[in-house]
């Protein structure tokens, strides 16, 4: 990894918010932005990466590459969970493994939008393809996750929205099905693409201030409130030992070979490659969570989100980018608009 590219990483706006707010949590500070701002703040952002992939998606080819690609990134956040969860299984017990499964099979949105703001900086161009990715690979590992642990915990309680053996749902599980293809997150990505696809590059014009002039200050305020909470979530990370703690920080590394090696058969280009790796190696920690609190109950909260948000996003942010950059730009001859 380029030293340079990883200190400018360092250096760069956002990530020197995300510092902030970690140390204003670590030192006690009362800094705090309160609800409902940071559901307004990551509103925005979603909204806005939709749109921006929309218009790019307008003005780009679509055809058999984008459905391949779609299917790849599908594809792996279906399978990614099963592997993890055989590793973690005897470790941890079923419940736990198949949530932290979950979790690392799912993608972070924010880790994502912190990826394609590092691609604005350097100048590589994407186009709209990783962000319909992106919506479609939050919620497959949810389900496999839930079926894992069915399968494996013996659950007496039914997948939501499945009948059990007397024919009858259970009433407390909701739908998982449901909840998780509607997912709010999920429905305003995939709802801002196809928005910034219909307007096309007529309608780029008149929403750039909005999509792009707003976006760097709104996600330094983002990602400084993500500090707050990840801050705070360092004491958890004591508790983090044994295999938790190497597989979260192995699992992105891994991921990130995984997804690079699609990105070369798929024959992305550098930028496409770049995102798809980070989706791949990134760790959910708003879906899921939310959807587990219900599907797998007896999961432990404290295990796969502090895993998550404490660890492995901090990593991808300040590692992670600069690193799977540089190795994606190596192996792709150097390419990619880098100054």
């Amino acid at each position: 990894m380029s030293l340079e590219l990883a200190l400018a990483n360092l250096m760069q706006p956002p990530i020197l918010f995300f510092f902030l707010g970690v140390l204003a949590a670590t030192l006690g500070s009362d800094l705090d932005l309160p609800q409902p701002i940071p559901k307004a703040l990551s509103l925005y952002l979603l909204v806005a990466i939709g749109i921006k992939g929309g218009l790019e998606l307008a003005g780009g080819e679509g055809g058999l590459h984008v459905v391949t690609t779609l299917a790849a990134a599908v594809g792996f956040a279906a399978l990614s969970p099963i592997p993890a969860f055989l590793v973690l299984r005897r470790a941890i017990g079923a419940a736990d493994a198949a949530a932290v499964a979950a979790t690392y099979g799912s993608v972070s949105a924010v880790t994502f939008i912190a990826a394609t703001s590092f691609l604005e900086r350097l100048g590589v161009a994407t186009s709209g393809t990783m962000v319909a990715a992106m919506a479609l690979m939050e919620s497959p590992a949810i389900l496999v996750g839930v079926l894992l642990h069915r399968r494996f915990a013996g659950a007496s309680r039914p997948i939501a929205g499945v009948a059990s053996p007397a024919g009858e749902a259970d009433p407390h599980q909701g739908s998982l099905l449901r909840d998780a293809l509607l997912n709010g997150s999920v429905f305003v990505l995939l709802g801002s693409l196809v928005i910034g696809a219909l307007a096309g590059p007529r309608g780029e014009a008149a929403l750039a201030p909005f999509v792009r002039g707003l976006f760097p200050g709104v996600l330094c305020l983002f990602l400084l409130d993500m500090g707050l909470v990840s801050g705070r979530r360092l004491a958890g990370l004591r508790r983090l030992v044994g295999v938790p703690l190497a597989f979260g920080l192995g699992a992105p590394l891994v991921h990130a070979a995984c997804g690079i090696a699609l990105a070369s058969v798929l024959g992305l280009p550098v930028g496409e490659a770049f995102l798809f790796t980070v989706l791949c190696a990134s760790a959910s920690y708003i879906a899921v969570p939310a959807a587990l609190r219900v599907a797998i109950p007896e999961a432990n909260p404290g295990l796969y989100v502090t895993m998550a948000l404490a660890m492995t996003f901090p990593f991808n942010l300040l590692i992670g980018l600069p690193l799977y950059y540089a190795v994606v730009r190596a192996l792709w001859g150097g390419a990619g608009g880098v100054p």
